[in-house]
C-alpha cells in the first residue's frame, strides 16, 4: 500500500513522502489478486527493468470446472489491464502459478537481492479439503531489487478478538449473526473486512453506515436512520 499511496500523491503534485520506484529494478510481486495488479501496473509505469507476480494456487482454467457451475463466481483465467501490458512489453504474461516464497535473499548491505522459491501441488485430503505440498526438488532463485507484497486478507489482526474473548467465523472474521452486526460480546459492533471478509470499499461504506443504525437502535431503543439502499424504515431493538 505503501508503494501504491506515494505514487498517487506524487501524481497529485509536491510531497513530502519519500519515494518508493521501481524504477530500472527487478520487481517481484507476491500476490495475485487486485492489488497485485495494480502493483504491475505501476512498476511497469515506473519504468521496471522486469517485472514478475507469484500466485500460490494453481492456474484457473479457461473454462468453468464442473465444481464451480453457474451461478457461483466464475473461477477461471483472466488477464487484467496489468497483465496486458506486462505482455505487451516484456512478452510475456508475469504470473507464475503454484510458486511458494520460502526466503528473501540479501546482498550483504541489508538490500534484497532475491528470493528463493518452490513450486507447490494442490490436492483434497479424505475429507474434501484443499491440501498444499511443496513440490521435491522444485526450489529456483529469483533475483529482484523491490518486492511487494500484494497477498491475501486472512482476516482481522486478532489482538481485539484475543482480549475482548469474540467468536470468530470459519474464516477467521469477527462473527455476527446474518445481516446484523452485534458480535457475540454486549455492545461490541462490527462491519466492514472484519465481519464479511476481504472485499470492495463500497461495502465498508455499506456496512458502516447498517452498524451504524443498529447502534443507534440498541442505544435509543429505535432508530430512523436510514436503512440497506437507502430505504428509511423504523428498526427497534428487541429484548
Amino acid at each position: 500500500m505503501s508503494f501504491l499511496e506515494s505514487w498517487q500523491k506524487r501524481q497529485m503534485g509536491p510531497t513530502n513522502v519519500p519515494p518508493l520506484l521501481a524504477k530500472d529494478k527487478n520487481v517481484i510481486i507476491i500476490g495475485g489478486g487486485d492489488t497485485g495488479c495494480d502493483c504491475i501496473a505501476t512498476s511497469l509505469r515506473q519504468g521496471a527493468k522486469s517485472i514478475t507476480t507469484f500466485e500460490i494456487l494453481p492456474e484457473p482454467p479457461e473454462k468453468r470446472s464442473r465444481d464451480n457451475p453457474w451461478p457461483q463466481y466464475p473461477r477461471v483465467f483472466k488477464v487484467d489491464y496489468g497483465h496486458e501490458e506486462v505482455k505487451l512489453k516484456f512478452g510475456n504474461d508475469p504470473r507464475q502459478f503454484n510458486t511458494l516464497s520460502k526466503e528473501f535473499l540479501s546482498d550483504g548491505n541489508g538490500n534484497v537481492a532475491g528470493i528463493r522459491t518452490a513450486l507447490v501441488k494442490w490436492t483434497k485430503d479424505d475429507t474434501g479439503r484443499w491440501k498444499m505440498d511443496e513440490v521435491p526438488d522444485s526450489e529456483k532463485v529469483y533475483k529482484c531489487d523491490l518486492v511487494l507484497l500484494a497477498m491475501g486478507f486472512l482476516g482481522p489482526e486478532r489482538d481485539i478478538a484475543s482480549e475482548l474473548d469474540l467468536n470468530l467465523d470459519p474464516r477467521s472474521n469477527y462473527q455476527t449473526p446474518t445481516g446484523k452486526y452485534a458480535t457475540s460480546v454486549p455492545k461490541v459492533f462490527a462491519a466492514g473486512d472484519c465481519r464479511r471478509g476481504q472485499s470492495l470499499v463500497v461495502w465498508a461504506i455499506s456496512e458502516g453506515r447498517q452498524a451504524a443504525r443498529e447502534v443507534d437502535a440498541f442505544l435509543m431503543g429505535e432508530t430512523t436512520l436510514p436503512g440497506p439502499g437507502g430505504v428509511i424504515t423504523t428498526l427497534t431493538q428487541k429484548g
